[in-house]
């Protein structure tokens, strides 16, 4: 029976309560995107989390890390520690399993999840991220910000979801040959980017919501792929030209038979 809690989201289905606390979610990356997301998933129910990230607080973090505050940057806080905190204080029985390092170096606690956000910054550490999702058959949800321009500045985004059976970030035309040989050439000279706290709300509320419909298709829409693009200045989410343009709805990159352990395939 649905709790007095949940029960103005209701309208997402008689059984939405159930569907959303048995899902595992993990968030790769806690800053900006992810502390949003985190936060959100806790208040909407989720019981169930595998989240990573290996950075503490710092003082320039302040300006957008939902759930920091301004002693936890002396106090050397995680930042795992802050999504931890925001977890337990609306769901005392949520399980949690935290690691404090990239998801690389101990992927297999990922594995046990339905939905995978990705909140990372480069176009290597998301097609890495997709691949183990297309490979353990788990919905990829990617967001990213940046902002370009400096006399007159413009903030753009996106929010990208990747399913099995669905078209990849490469169909959609985000991750591209380009885009990843041009990073790979400035490795390590990047740069701060800038950062501010409410584009990463509206992205990180567009992605919940997509994670929320997978579970109960309110929206009768059935999606297996989605790419929004975020304008900052203009205050608007909009689907992708790219998909609006798109020939084929199949993708050629991830064969349905490239599933699970490549050990336990060769069984």
């Amino acid at each position: 029976m649905s709790s007095d809690r949940f029960l103005r989201q209701s309208f997402l289905g008689p059984d939405s309560e159930e569907r959303i606390s048995r899902c595992t979610v993990g968030v790769v990356g806690l800053g900006g995107g992810g502390s949003h997301i985190i936060q959100q998933l806790a208040h909407i129910g989720f019981q169930r989390y595998v989240v990573y990230d290996n950075d503490l607080v710092e003082e320039s973090n302040l300006n957008r890390l939902v759930g920091a505050r301004s002693i936890d940057v002396p106090a050397e806080a995680q930042k795992l520690h802050i999504a931890k905190m925001m977890i337990y204080g609306l769901q005392a029985r949520a399980r949690v399993r935290g690691f404090a390092c990239k998801w690389q170096e101990n992927p297999e606690p990922l594995r046990e999840c339905q939905i995978v956000f990705g909140c990372v910054d480069s176009y290597q550490g998301r097609q890495e991220l997709e691949i183990a999702c297309r490979r353990y058959l788990m919905h990829y949800i990617d967001i990213g910000m940046d902002v370009h321009g400096n006399e007159r500045p413009v903030i753009g985004g996106q929010v990208i979801l990747s399913s099995p059976g669905g078209l990849c970030m490469s169909c959609m035309g985000f991750l591209t040959d380009e885009k990843l040989a041009e990073e790979a050439a400035r490795y390590g000279n990047a740069g701060s980017r800038p950062q501010v706290i409410w584009p990463n709300g509206v992205l990180a509320s567009t992605a919940v919501g997509l994670a929320v419909d997978l579970l109960t298709n309110w929206t009768r829409r059935n999606r297996t792929y989605a790419y929004l693009t975020y304008d900052g200045n203009e205050a608007t989410v909009r689907e992708s030209a790219t998909i609006r343009n798109l020939r084929s709805t199949i993708c050629p990159h991830f064969s349905p038979r490239e599933v699970g352990d490549p050990v336990l395939v060769k069984l």
